[in-house]
């Protein structure tokens, strides 16, 4: 794996490896990265992973078995654009499975972890330069949790 200028690092309390399976099942461009175990110098149980690299999408994300001193906010969160409907569906469905569903395309996975599942269509619509489209399109964005791209169509034209 070739390092990156900058690498997402992930504290976990003890799921690190549980959680970079899930997203290695979730995303189909991804693939598994060097394990670390622990030697005994760091806290915790000779021989138990401490820390799991992983690529999704040619993005490399490192994760660590921190302990339970640290949990995920909505503070920082993942964004993936998605170029249709399926693909809203499909990591909608797969990353909300088991977390908390939220408002205007946010979700929480089951590790605690906030996503952004946004269509490249919604960009568009309220990049467009039209106040008044970009206005109506936020407004139906306002009111769904999973995005519907049919429906900000139909926002957009009014």
């Amino acid at each position: 794996m070739k390092l990156q200028k900058i690498t997402p690092f992930l504290w976990f309390d003890h799921q690190a490896e549980e959680a970079a399976a899930f997203y290695l099942s979730v995303f189909p461009n991804s693939r598994p990265g060097p394990v670390v175990r622990n030697t005994g110098a760091a806290p915790g149980r000779v021989g138990d992973v401490l820390v799991v690299s992983f690529e999704l999408e040619g993005m490399t994300f490192t994760a660590l078995n921190g302990g339970p001193q640290f949990r995920f906010s909505e503070a920082v969160s993942f964004v993936v654009h998605c170029a249709t409907q399926a693909e809203v569906d499909h990591y909608w469905e797969s990353l909300s499975e088991g977390g908390q569903p939220g408002q205007c395309g946010w979700l929480k996975d089951r590790f605690g972890l906030s996503w952004q599942i946004v269509p490249e269509r919604f960009v568009e619509l309220v990049n467009g330069g039209d106040a008044a489209v970009t206005g109506r399109v936020m407004d139906a964005m306002m009111g769904m949790t999973k995005f519907d791209i049919a429906a900000l169509e139909r926002a957009a034209a009014g």
